[in-house]
């Protein structure tokens, strides 16, 4: 099993190809392409790198899914006997990620197009393959 562990939005997350996560916002359009180059540490399949603070040569390639918001938080601070209270809601801006291949070296490792999902033309031929 092929993963990494990159870092964004000031936080280290595990990614496997073909998976999504939820990462903090970027700035990139909905449907577009995503390369991540702070890897830190990459595992392909026993085969191990880790980098000091970076692995070189090491990036991960996503695509954004969609932008959403977090669940509310709530915030409630109090201040006993002195009829102080304030209630705030708080909901963060998250950008869904698709992880699409994990590249060291200029090789890909792991994803590529065997681990890309299948687009809905791709889906629509083999329908009308069945069909036929």
């Amino acid at each position: 099993m092929t993963y990494a562990i990159i870092e964004t939005g000031g936080k280290q997350l595990r990614v496997e190809p073909g998976r999504f996560y939820d990462i903090e916002r970027l700035p990139v359009d909905e449907e577009g392409s995503v390369v991540i180059d702070q890897v830190l540490f990459v595992d392909n399949d026993g085969e191990i790198s880790i980098g000091q603070p970076l692995v070189e040569g090491a990036t991960v390639e996503g695509t954004v899914l969609r932008h959403l918001r977090g669940r509310k938080v709530i915030v409630y601070k109090m201040r006993p006997k002195k009829k102080t209270r304030k209630k705030q809601g708080h909901r963060q801006e998250l950008t869904r990620l698709m992880i699409n291949s994990i590249t060291v070296g200029g090789q890909v490792v792991g994803g590529g197009s065997a681990a890309a999902a299948p687009t809905s033309e791709t889906a629509a031929e083999t329908a009308e393959d069945a069909d036929s």
